[in-house]
Order: structure tokens, then C-alpha cells, then sequence
């Protein structure tokens, strides 16, 4: 369940549009399935919307005509119990199916490891609670059980999940540490990316830490204060040292592998025995192998 309260008056459909990821055809059929309400009542696409108003989207109950198979893949797993695991993404790895994509993403790795994950994200998001994008490598936390999925999600809401990432910036950051407090919203001219806005934006806090600095990047770790779309590499493109080799980003050429970050640390309450979890990823061999070949500053 998603919920909004509406701070201008504009039409639901674009309105959704600006303030979620999701495409205006894609928000047009959650309106027509009515799991689209507002003030708790259904709607139409056309509906103008008041200031104040209350909205609600219940995308879990959205119904997608796909053919999801169970695809054979290498899964790299950190943690499991009979209620969750964390997997170690790769870069290049899709979180879930969508776009014409629908079989070579993890979801379908999951599908051929297990029948037992969460469904309240529906066919095409079983058992997913959180994502990292395709070039992002590193942790991300799968749900078995419904229970487990709703203590979960609760937790990444209310910050009580510390995720710490790895990120190698193009430049050499001259401070020991910054914080970025700064909102992150959809970038009017190209949907495809986020920016830092005062429009439709919401609050984004990131905390950064120099760990190594090279002649000409500097390595860091990054602690979320909140988990927005893009967030690290919106952050650090806005301060001037944009996540090296990332394609949307950064003004350089980039590799197929992507941008260079990586979920490194997570640190949880287990959801269901109380037990307090702490698990780490190493870096790619990809990244490791470019960091040990640059040069270090003295």
C-alpha cells in the first residue's frame, strides 16, 4: 500500500506520475482496476485532485497478465531461514520482471530456488521487500512469508534497516565526510532519471564517508537516511563526484558493468525471532580488480 496526501490540484493520473516511478498507462490501469482511491473512494484517471486529499494505491492487488517462469540461476546466498534471505546481487541483474523483461531477473532465480516467498507484491514482485537497481550490486533482503514481508517493509519505512554501500566516485573528495541533505525528485525532461529538485520532491539523506583516495577517484561508504530512487548516485553527481561508470550519471563513456556501487552492509532485527543480524558482501571481482590497479594518493 502506497499513500500520498496531495499538495497541489492536478489531475490523479499525472499527478501519480510525478510522485511515484510508475508510467501514466501503468497508473491508468491500477485507476481502472480501482486500486487507485482517494479519501478512500474510487476514481477516475480524469479525477482533479484537491490539496489534502488523501491517496491510496494498492498495487498489491494489481493483477498482470505475464508468464513468469523459473529460470536456473547461480543465486549467491548470504543469509536463509524458514522466513528470509539476503542474496548477494550481481551487477547487471535485474531485481524483477517488467518492460518486455520477464525472464532473466532474480525473481525468476527465486521462482526455480523456492516456492516458498511472500506474495502480497503480487506475481510478478514475490517476495521482494526492497530493490537495487541492475548495475547496483551487492545485498538485498527477499521475504518467504507474508508475515515476515509486512514486519519487513515496516522496518525499511521507519529506517530501522542499516544498509551501508560501497561507492567509487570519479574525483578526489578533499573532506573525511559529508552529509547530503538534499530532495530527490523525477527530472522533468528526462523521466528516466532523478534529480535534485524542489518539485514534487521528497526528503533524501545521505551520509558519506572518504574510505581511500586515488589520483583521481576517491572510495567511499554511504549510510541511507532514507531510500529514495537512485538516491547515491543523484547525491554524488549533485556534489560535483558522480559514481564512476555510471551511465545515467556521469558525463563519462561508460562499461556494460555499470556504475560502481555496491551494498556492502546490512544490519537488521530479524522480523520474526528478535535476533540481530549483521551481514557484508565483498566488492565484485570487477571492482576490486580496477580499485587494486589505480593509483593511490600518499
Amino acid at each position: 500500500m502506497i499513500e500520498i496526501v496531495s499538495d497541489k490540484e492536478i489531475r490523479i493520473d499525472k499527478y501519480l506520475g510525478e510522485q511515484t516511478e510508475y508510467s501514466r498507462e501503468f497508473i491508468k490501469k491500477l485507476i481502472n482496476e480501482g486500486l487507485v482511491l482517494v479519501n478512500e473512494k474510487k476514481v477516475k484517471a480524469s479525477f482533479k485532485l484537491s490539496k489534502g486529499d488523501k491517496i491510496a494505491i494498492r498495487i498489491e492487488g494489481h493483477k498482470e497478465e505475464t508468464d513468469i517462469k523459473p529460470v536456473k540461476m547461480a543465486l549467491d546466498i548470504v543469509y536463509e531461514d524458514e522466513y528470509l534471505m539476503v542474496i548477494n546481487k550481481p551487477s547487471g541483474l535485474v531485481v524483477h520482471p517488467g518492460a518486455g523483461n520477464y525472464n532473466n531477473t532474480l525473481v525468476n532465480g527465486l521462482l526455480d530456488y523456492t516456492n516458498n516467498l511472500s506474495d502480497i507484491g503480487g506475481e510478478v514482485r514475490p517476495g521482494i521487500v526492497h530493490r537495487i537497481d541492475k548495475d547496483t550490486s551487492g545485498l538485498i533482503m527477499i521475504a518467504k512469508t507474508n508475515k515476515a514481508h509486512e514486519l519487513l517493509a515496516d522496518d525499511f519505512k521507519h529506517k530501522r534497516i542499516k544498509r551501508e554501500y560501497i561507492a567509487l566516485l570519479n574525483g578526489v573528495f578533499k573532506n573525511g565526510s559529508a552529509t547530503i541533505d538534499a530532495p530527490i525528485g523525477r527530472d522533468e525532461k528526462n523521466r528516466e532519471k532523478m534529480t535534485v529538485t524542489d518539485k514534487n520532491s521528497k526528503e533524501a539523506i545521505t551520509h558519506m564517508k572518504v574510505l581511500k583516495r586515488y589520483k583521481n577517484n576517491t572510495l567511499v561508504s554511504c549510510i541511507l537516511d532514507t531510500g529514495r530512487t537512485h538516491q547515491i548516485r543523484v547525491h554524488m553527481a549533485y556534489i560535483g563526484y558522480p559514481v564512476h561508470n555510471d551511465p545515467v550519471y556521469s558525463k563519462d563513456k561508460a562499461t556494460e558493468f555499470g556504475q560502481f556501487l555496491h551494498s556492502y552492509k546490512m544490519q537488521f532485527k530479524h522480523p520474526i525471532t528478535g535476533k540481530e543480524i549483521e551481514l557484508t558482501a565483498p566488492l565484485p571481482k570487477y571492482f576490486q580488480d580496477y580499485l587494486d590497479n589505480l593509483e593511490t594518493l600518499d
